[in-house]
């Protein structure tokens, strides 16, 4: 199965509050976009955002300038339902990041909460970060959140990665100056524990 299909499966078999990554809204990336402080016109993606309630609550915090990008056009529908007229609002791109041709230095602020640890091709991996170093300015913010050394062996039944704050930098290098990371406790909807690592830097100007 593409993985395209297996995500539509999960999205149209399952609410968006009945999978495991769901929260009403994530603070902690929310924490991070805010201590950017960017101005509202700066350019925003949430990579992997799907059904997520991030772009809505980016759309609150009055920026004008987001794009969605996820693998499943059925997650993104569900967004799009959500949002009603605000969806209008918002660039939907469906398309594997790992492949997708964003315009270069685009982008202001990089969001990717649950993508990155799904990569088990070291070069699926690269061409991530060749994507970002292309797409984000210089000097733009990037937050990226994985599975810790603590978390699931398994997600939406894939295998994923497990990475502390500095081995998921060393997968980025050099060209990003770390900037902070925090370690969050994820309650998942049926009430188990997921831990998450947060990672945030920004690129070389």
């Amino acid at each position: 199965m593409k993985d395209s299909d297996h995500w539509d499966a999960v999205y149209k078999t399952k609410g968006p509050d009945q999978v495991s990554w769901y929260r009403p809204h994530l603070e902690r990336s929310l924490d991070f976009l805010r201590a950017a402080n960017l101005n509202l016109a700066a350019g925003i993606i949430d990579v992997g955002g799907g059904a997520s309630s991030f772009v809505d609550d980016v759309l609150d915090l009055g920026h004008s300038n987001v794009t969605v990008l996820d693998l499943s056009e059925a997650a993104l529908q569900v967004a799009r339902a959500r949002l009603g007229d605000r969806a209008k609002l918002v660039q939907w791109i469906r398309a594997d990041v790992t492949k997708a041709s964003l315009p270069d230095r685009a982008f202001d602020f990089w969001h990717d909460r649950a993508v990155f640890h799904f990569l088990q091709d070291p070069q699926a991996r690269a061409d991530y970060v060749d994507t970002v170093r292309r797409s984000v300015k210089p000097g733009g913010h990037i937050v990226v959140a994985t599975f810790g050394p603590h978390g699931p062996e398994k997600c939406s039944g894939l295998d994923v990665l497990h990475f502390t704050p500095e081995t998921l930098h060393a997968e980025f290098g050099t060209d990003f100056a770390k900037v902070g990371s925090t370690t969050e406790m994820h309650t998942t909807p049926w009430g188990s524990e997921q831990e998450f690592v947060y990672c945030y830097c920004r690129l070389a100007g």
